[in-house]
């Protein structure tokens, strides 16, 4: 059955897909970034790998993109303390491998080649992997089956599976069957995530539950986001501060009015809203929608501040630090397709709040029925719960310990991986 699987893959999908994506770069300028980048992939390969040192082993990881090779980076920077490993870094995504090339704790940074057999044998015959670790989904099939054959071992890591998962359907779940029987470990998320990846014949010395890197990588984040003092002390100083991070419209549609309503009766309250795509567009939405109501000022011009109750975020990259000044926080997406990363104010030990749409997220999901988060559905509620934790100061304290308990309690994920990467190099 592989081998007809394998002729599908390669006769029928391999050609549509490549001339979708040919299409798609007509139009889309990241695609168009991605095939471009591509252009000279194993030209630039040849030339980067021959200066490594030969006599060390090389781990591959790849990622789709950004949020992926976040869950990567505690492995990679504790496995880098090892001076007998060089680290190779691949993406599928322009995004993740443009923002990511002077990644420091990487020797090696490239895209992934399209997903031809050729090019995949070619790939790892370059650069010679002793383990390829791919996180969390983006495991093609040709690059699965030429490490089988050529004997390279490959794990999948952070591995989720959920319990409608499409690759559950009957001719799809076969092609699933064969393609993770090639890999040497898959490293679950939780129980649950392995006993899915077992329904589709995965041994029990093949799947282990370890935990989430992610946890790791936000606690290891928060430690250097308390000591970068992006706000004045004086600005927050007696304050209750809300943080409204990653927002979009759909989000600041319910969080907007009802933080505009709290704050007539707390005189305390101060918001601090971080727009998910902070374009002169969206800042000046934000701002229309407190005109004539509450003072706001954009962060950029925080040194005239003068009392004003909302702070605007108009720069990226800071969200995991603004969360250090709340006192209670709303995280963004669950209003529109799933939402943002919670773990980044939970770490905290604040209440975390958030909209309906939480089937992306199973921490998230954790977290609501630990007690540390808070689900909405509309603004009356929102109101009703900010105005409840900004009241009851012990209410808030205890939402805010179970965040931190739960952060606390999922740490240590990453050295079991790398107890199982040890095992196999």
């Amino acid at each position: 059955m592989k081998k007809i699987w394998f002729i599908i893959y390669n006769v029928i999908v391999i050609p549509a897909l490549y001339i979708l994506i040919r299409t798609a770069g007509i139009f889309n300028s990241k695609v168009k970034r991605g095939i471009e980048g591509r252009k000279r992939i194993f030209e630039e390969l040849i030339l980067n790998a021959a200066a490594l040192d030969k006599t060390k082993k090389l781990i591959w990881f790849h990622s789709s993109s950004l949020g992926e090779f976040e869950q990567a980076k505690p492995i990679i920077e504790e496995l880098r303390k090892d001076i007998g490993i060089n680290i190779l870094v691949t993406f599928f995504s322009p995004s993740g491998y443009e923002n990511s090339r002077k990644y420091p704790y990487a020797d090696l940074i490239s895209y992934i080649p399209f997903d031809t057999y050729s090019n995949a044998k070619r790939f790892i015959q370059i650069v010679h992997p002793s383990l390829a670790i791919i996180m969390r989904y983006d495991y093609w099939p040709n690059i699965v089956w030429a490490m089988s054959n050529l004997k390279v071992p490959s794990f999948i890591v952070d591995a989720t599976m959920k319990p409608d998962s499409s690759r559950k359907y009957p001719l799809i779940k076969n092609f699933h069957e064969i393609l993770y029987s090639s890999f040497t470990k898959i490293l679950t998320v939780s129980e649950v995530d392995s006993k899915g990846f077992k329904m589709f014949g995965c041994t029990d010395s093949q799947v282990h539950a370890v935990g989430d890197t992610r946890f790791d990588r936000v606690y290891q984040r928060s430690i250097t986001a308390r000591e970068r003092n992006l706000i004045k002390e004086e600005i927050l100083n007696g304050k209750k501060v809300f943080v409204a991070g990653s927002t979009w419209e759909s989000d600041e549609e319910v969080i907007l009015p009802a933080f505009m309503t709290l704050s007539k009766y707390d005189k305390d309250v101060i918001l601090i809203i971080a727009p998910h795509e902070p374009t002169l567009l969206n800042l000046e939405k934000i701002e229309n929608e407190f005109s004539g109501k509450l003072k706001t000022i954009r962060f950029s011009f925080l040194n005239n501040y003068k009392d004003e109750r909302v702070i605007i975020i108009d720069s990226i990259g800071i969200l995991l630090t603004l969360y250090t000044y709340a006192h209670a926080a709303y995280v963004g997406g669950s209003f529109k397709q799933g939402i943002h990363n919670v773990l980044e104010a939970a770490v905290y030990g604040i209440p975390v709040m958030f909209g309906p749409k939480i089937e992306n997220s199973q921490e998230t999901q954790k977290l609501l029925s630990q007690g540390g988060g808070i689900r909405v559905t509309n603004k009356s509620e929102a109101y009703r719960q900010l105005r409840t934790l900004f009241s009851n100061e012990e209410y808030r304290k205890e939402k805010g310990k179970i965040s931190y308990d739960y952060v606390q309690e999922n740490l240590g994920a990453t050295e079991k991986i790398l107890k199982e990467i040890y095992k196999v190099i």
